[in-house]
C-alpha cells in the first residue's frame, strides 16, 4: 500500500492552494455588469425610439456610426458576461470532467457565434 491512501482528504489537499483563477473571474464579471449598466438603458430607450419611426426609422438608426458602435459593444459586453456566468454554471454543477469540459468548449463557441452573428448584422446594415 502507498503512503497516499492513508491520508484523510483535508491532509492530501493541505498545501495545492487554491485555483489562482477566482479573483480575476469575479473582477472580469464584475466589469462587464457594470458595462452592461450603462449600456442596457441606453440600448431599451434607443430601440423604443427607433422602432416608433418604423422600418426605415429603425435603419436610419442603426446605420449611425456610433448607434453601431454602442450596438457592438452592449452585444460584446453581454454575451462576455453571460459566457463567464455560464461557465460558473457549468463548473458548479456538472460532476464529470468530460462532460465539463465538453459544455465549456461549448459555451464558448455558442457565444463566439452568437457575438459574429451579431456584429455581422449590425456592419451589414451600418455598411
Amino acid at each position: 500500500m502507498s503512503k497516499g491512501q492513508y491520508l484523510t482528504p483535508a491532509k492530501a489537499a493541505r498545501g495545492l492552494g487554491s485555483a489562482k483563477s477566482g479573483t480575476a473571474h469575479h473582477i472580469r464579471q464584475r466589469v462587464s455588469a457594470i458595462a452592461l449598466i450603462f449600456l442596457v438603458p441606453w440600448f431599451l430607450f434607443s430601440v423604443m425610439k427607433a422602432v416608433l419611426g418604423g422600418y426605415a426609422g429603425a435603419l436610419a438608426w442603426a446605420s449611425s456610426p456610433i448607434n453601431s458602435v454602442l450596438l457592438i459593444l452592449t452585444a460584446a459586453a453581454a454575451i462576455y458576461h453571460m459566457r463567464l456566468g455560464m461557465q460558473v454554471v457549468i463548473e458548479d454543477y456538472i460532476g464529470k470532467s468530460g462532460t465539463r469540459a465538453a459544455l465549456m468548449i461549448l459555451n464558448t463557441f455558442f457565444c463566439a457565434a452568437l457575438f459574429a452573428v451579431i456584429a455581422l448584422s449590425v456592419l451589414r446594415i451600418a455598411v
